[in-house]
């Protein structure tokens, strides 16, 4: 089975230097609010591509006093034998790769050994919360199957920050006809990616309705035109995308905004079984219905990459109910991968019982029991 067998940590947060040797059972990080356990979880994240679980800019994650560059490095254990994977802070204030010892040839080269999926307690509001968290939360799902997809998304913003600017300034026509065509293809391609893991990842969910341990979603996502249009090729959706930004620049100049595109759509998530918006459901069933949610993705990223992901799972037993926390435990054991799991008392634990090894975090380091 696919494993970290060991995790080294430089100048990482509340880290001034740490490592963690490991088997290929679960990991159980347990102590006090604040002594690290998070920052752990968050080391592995950037194994990665993108800003990690929490989405901070990288030269956030600099030890505070520390004149040395933060770095993250791991040893994947693969079928075809350890990969050392690294990740660390650069002059540029963006972070370089490197993959055995090597440069790696971009950032997306990491999940030819690793993909990474995370649950944490600021997702909890995820069905009633801002549209913006859906989509970040969506683009996560999408770059553990397509790792391409997160420059994507970093590529399309940028494009349409300058875009705006030119609208303010009056800018020059061609500069803003080649500013969205650039849109134009990078929204068309975060749009088709975006369709395509939902589609798979909904026909897998209906595969497992009958499995009551975790409520099922029923996924969509809200037109990207307001006519409700639908282009199925990209060349199609590249061309109206073209031709709806032309059209609109005065209203855009106007609310100094690009007020239709990729960035707009929202994820609409419904309870399959009750048939009602995921937002009218309790607490609990939020929290179940999310869970369910990553756990059928984990599933659809191992069909589809023949990788299957870590989980990152920051102070989830705290909120699941006893039974809730066997059918977790057990379904983490069934996805045949090594997951991460925090929590201040480690009785809520007990059901794995030797099926995990547990870690003691005090105030940035590690002890293993």
């Amino acid at each position: 089975m696919r494993h970290l067998s060991r995790i080294r940590l430089t100048a990482f947060r509340n880290y001034a230097a740490a490592a963690l040797d490991l088997d290929s059972r679960h990991v159980v990080l347990t102590g006090p609010n604040g002594a690290g356990k998070t920052n752990l979880l968050e080391a592995i994240s950037v194994l990665s591509p993108g800003r990690g679980l929490r989405g901070a800019s990288f030269e956030t994650l600099q030890a505070h006093g520390s004149d040395i560059g933060w770095a993250v490095a791991a040893t994947v254990e693969t079928a075809d034998g350890p990969a050392d994977i690294g990740t660390g802070a650069s002059p540029d204030g963006g972070r370089r790769v490197r993959i055995n010892g090597a440069n790696a040839r971009s950032i997306e080269a990491m999940s030819d050994y690793l993909r990474v999926l995370w649950l944490t307690p600021a997702m909890d509001g995820l069905f009633s919360g801002p549209a913006g968290d859906r989509r970040r939360f969506l683009d996560r799902l999408v770059t553990t199957l397509i790792p391409s997809h997160s420059a994507s998304v970093s590529d399309y913003e940028k494009a349409m920050r300058q875009r705006n600017r030119l609208l303010e300034d009056n800018g020059d026509a061609a500069w803003l006809n080649a500013i969205e065509a650039q849109m134009a293809e990078l929204g068309a391609s975060i749009h088709l990616a975006r369709m395509d893991s939902l589609t798979h990842l909904q026909a897998l969910i209906e595969q497992s309705l009958d499995d009551q341990s975790f409520p099922a979603a029923h996924l969509a996502l809200t037109p990207l035109f307001e006519t409700g249009a639908d282009y199925p090729s990209s060349a199609a959706l590249e061309t109206a995308l073209g031709a709806a930004w032309r059209a609109s620049r005065g209203v855009d100049r106007t609310a100094g905004r690009t007020i239709s595109g990729p960035h707009r759509v929202d994820l609409e998530v419904t309870y399959a079984q009750k048939a009602m918006p995921a937002a009218l459901g309790s607490t609990g069933e939020q929290k179940a219905l999310l869970i369910g949610l990553i756990l059928a993705h984990a599933r659809l990223v191992k069909l589809r990459t023949a990788i299957t992901p870590f989980l990152l799972l920051d102070e989830i037993a705290a909120h699941l109910d006893p039974d809730r926390r066997r059918a977790l435990f057990s379904a983490l054991d069934g996805l045949g991968t090594q997951c991460f799991l925090t929590g201040t008392d480690r009785l809520l634990f007990g059901a794995l019982g030797e099926r995990a090894q547990t870690i003691t975090v005090r105030d940035g380091r590690l002890y293993k029991d």
